[in-house]
């Protein structure tokens, strides 16, 4: 299997596969009606914030991809984080509930929402666990 560099297409694109071919996620938000932007924000090897789009609805990713200019999407949520939280987000040593709460992450949009459904926000992140994944050093 080939390793994506976090935050690029690939990365994003293998996530988008990873979710539609998982049935625990598509259980877990079977009732997830939410597009959202995962910031990564400037820190250590990145220097540009990465907007990451992904289309998320009943339990399947409809759209997924890097964004250049931010204005081109309005999602219903934004949550984001230093570059060091998303790399623990994604190597399961952080889990991003516990992020948002201790404001490691930010989310903007329906908290209530996303409170209902966090089995499908630990899905994310385990589909995020099974992409090869290649970090900045």
């Amino acid at each position: 299997m080939a390793k994506h560099k976090f935050g690029s297409p690939e990365w994003t694109q293998a996530l988008h596969d990873e979710l539609n071919a998982s049935q625990a996620y598509e259980d877990a938000a079977k009732n997830w009606e939410g597009d959202f932007y995962f910031i990564v924000e400037p820190e250590g090897p990145v220097t540009n914030a990465v907007y990451m789009y992904m289309d998320l609805w009943h339990g399947k990713s409809r759209e997924a991809k890097i964004v250049q200019d931010p204005a081109e999407k309005n999602p219903a949520f934004v949550m984001s984080g230093k570059y060091g939280k998303w790399k623990q987000v994604v190597l399961a040593k952080l889990d991003p509930i516990q992020a948002l709460m201790t404001g490691q992450l930010k989310l903007k949009g329906n908290m209530t929402m996303v409170m209902k459904n966090v089995k499908a926000a630990q899905e994310i992140v385990r589909a995020c666990t099974r992409i090869e994944t290649e970090f900045e050093i």
